[in-house]
C-alpha cells in the first residue's frame, strides 16, 4: 500500500523500498504474519507522532479513581460526624473510592459494637451517593470499610465530564 492508500500489489522488496525512498518515505511490514507479508509506504515519524498525540489525548479524557482515606474514632460527636460526612460524599460525588478506618486507643476496642454504629449512621448519611464495598472488618487496632460511589453518580460525573469536553475544546 502506498502514502495515499492504495494498493500497489504484491511485488519484490527492494522495489518497495526504492518507491519508498523515492517518496522520502519510509516502508513499515503492517501484518508481518499475512502471506505475502503486507507492508505500507508511510512518514513512520509522522504515524508514531499522531499515535503519540492519541493516546495523550485519551490520558487526558480519563479519571483516575483514588482511594481517600478519612480517620475517625468510636467516640465522634454527632457534628463532627457530619463534616467528615460531608467531606466523604465530597470524595464519592467526584468519583474516588473511600476508605473509613476507626482507630481505636486502650480499652476502646472492647466496644467495638458502638463503633459499628457510628459506621452505620455514616452509611446512613451517606447511603444517596455510596455504597458499601466491604462492611467493616477488624485488623488489629483498626476497624476498616471500604465505600464507593454509587453507579447513579458515576453515570452523571461521565455524563458531566461529556458536557465539559465540547466546550473546553473550542477555548
Amino acid at each position: 500500500m502506498d502514502d495515499e492508500g492504495h494498493q500497489l500489489g504484491v511485488m519484490v522488496t527492494r522495489e518497495a523500498l526504492r518507491l519508498a525512498t523515492e517518496r522520502g518515505l519510509d516502508l513499515v511490514e503492517v501484518a508481518p504474519m499475512a502471506s505475502p507479508v503486507v507492508c505500507r509506504i508511510m512518514d513512520y515519524g509522522r504515524f508514531r507522532y499522531e499515535q503519540d498525540k492519541r493516546e495523550r489525548e485519551a490520558r487526558k479524557k480519563q479519571h483516575v479513581t483514588e482511594v481517600k482515606e478519612l480517620v475517625l474514632r468510636p467516640n465522634i460527636d454527632e457534628h463532627d460526624l457530619l463534616i467528615l460526612a460531608r467531606k466523604a460524599e465530597h470524595f464519592l460525588r467526584d468519583g474516588d473510592r473511600l476508605k473509613l478506618t476507626m482507630r481505636f486507643r486502650g480499652r476502646e476496642i472492647v466496644h467495638a459494637d458502638l463503633a459499628r454504629k457510628v459506621f452505620s449512621r455514616l452509611v446512613q448519611i451517606l447511603a444517596a451517593v455510596g455504597q458499601v464495598e466491604s462492611d467493616g472488618r477488624l485488623e488489629g487496632r483498626t476497624l476498616i470499610m471500604t465505600m464507593g460511589p454509587r453507579p447513579e453518580v458515576l453515570h452523571a460525573l461521565r455524563q458531566e465530564s461529556k458536557a465539559a469536553a465540547p466546550s473546553g475544546a473550542q477555548e
